[in-house]
């Protein structure tokens, strides 16, 4: 089947929708400090602001774009934080810990992977290079699920269930097997897949 496109009319300067920015996605975890050693420690994103709600806490993240903000990362939280910045700021996570989750015997289930209950997929990271930052997650004890040059597993892109229940019907194209290989598949610590993609995607 081909690509359509749903791009409708062009955006004119006076439409309703013309400031519309996708800023950031939250997530609830279990743990806090597992989740910071990964989203922080292994991929390298760092704190725009953590706030105590009192119920639950969460922990902005993002990546420093500027050579100044990568050297000091307490100017980036600052900057990102003051005048209106945080909202115009794109590609935010937001971690959201729900205070007494941790003592919990079980891990959220709803990361939408598990059927039947599907929905939710993964959050994309694009890296240099992706077989060495597969190893180093790896060796950091980061499950990893599809290593780059593997082709599909049960789950990415498709589950067996869906097969079963005939919803995924057909054969990957060779377009998407080539770009599917060039990618690689890892668990956060509360279960969420995560996407490695290399920067320079080969088409």
């Amino acid at each position: 089947m081909a690509a359509q496109s749903n791009n409708g009319a062009g955006l004119g300067e006076n439409e309703p929708t013309a400031g519309y920015r996708m800023n950031h996605l939250m997530l609830r975890i279990r743990d806090p400090k597992p989740s910071l050693d990964f989203y922080v420690g292994l991929m390298g994103m760092r704190t725009v602001f953590t706030a105590n709600t009192g119920p639950f806490t969460i922990y902005y993240l993002g990546y420093p774009q500027t050579e100044e903000h990568r050297a000091d990362p307490e100017s980036f939280s600052r900057d990102v934080r003051a005048h209106s910045t945080l909202t115009r700021t794109l590609g935010l996570l937001e971690l959201c810990h729900y205070h007494g989750s941790e003592l919990q015997p079980a891990t959220y289930h709803a990361t939408g992977n598990d059927p039947p209950h599907l929905g939710f997929n993964h959050i994309g990271f694009t890296v240099p290079d992706v077989k060495a930052a597969v190893k180093r997650l790896g060796e950091a004890g980061v499950s990893v699920i599809k290593d780059v040059g593997g082709g599909p597993v049960d789950g990415i892109p498709i589950t067996a269930w869906e097969k079963e229940k005939g919803i995924a019907h057909g054969e990957l194209s060779h377009h998407f097997e080539n770009i599917f290989r060039q990618i690689a598949f890892v668990k956060d610590p509360d279960g969420y897949l995560i996407e490695i993609v290399p920067n320079d995607l080969e088409e």
